[in-house]
């Protein structure tokens, strides 16, 4: 089963009975395994989750610490774009050459490396420790 795929599968587990708008994301890791996660929405809006942040929290639970591609689908005229704060979470974990697929439902795909997706990231290395 390809990531997409694997994508669209869990995007029917979504939990989005306030805007009806459903996510699902897939993302490899370095070992090769696959992770994935969908949005859960709650009540209280600002508390819901994205899809990609479900997956990175699936593949951090299974000790794992890198990804290397990601693909997001949804329903919509185009394909849909991580939102800002995934950018950054896919950052964590990725790098700037880290692949992201976007597509729809019906067909339609784009894809973009993170680091034109996030340029100027804050990374690990912007922080200094003292």
């Amino acid at each position: 089963m390809s990531l997409l795929d694997n994508a669209r599968a869990v995007r029917e587990n979504a939990h989005a009975r306030y805007s009806g708008f459903k996510v699902g994301a897939a993302l490899r890791a370095a070992s090769g395994r696959v992770y994935v996660g969908c949005n859960v929405e709650n009540a209280a809006y600002p508390e819901g989750t994205c899809a990609e942040t479900g997956a990175i929290a699936a593949m951090v639970a299974a000790g794992e610490t890198e990804l290397t591609e990601v693909a997001i689908i949804a329903e919509g005229l185009e394909p849909i774009s991580p939102c800002g704060g995934c950018r950054q979470r896919l950052a964590e974990f990725g790098g700037p050459d880290t692949l992201v697929i976007m597509a729809t439902l019906d067909g339609q795909q784009r894809s973009a490396r993170l680091g034109d997706l996030l340029p100027g990231a804050f990374v690990a290395s912007s922080i200094v420790k003292g």
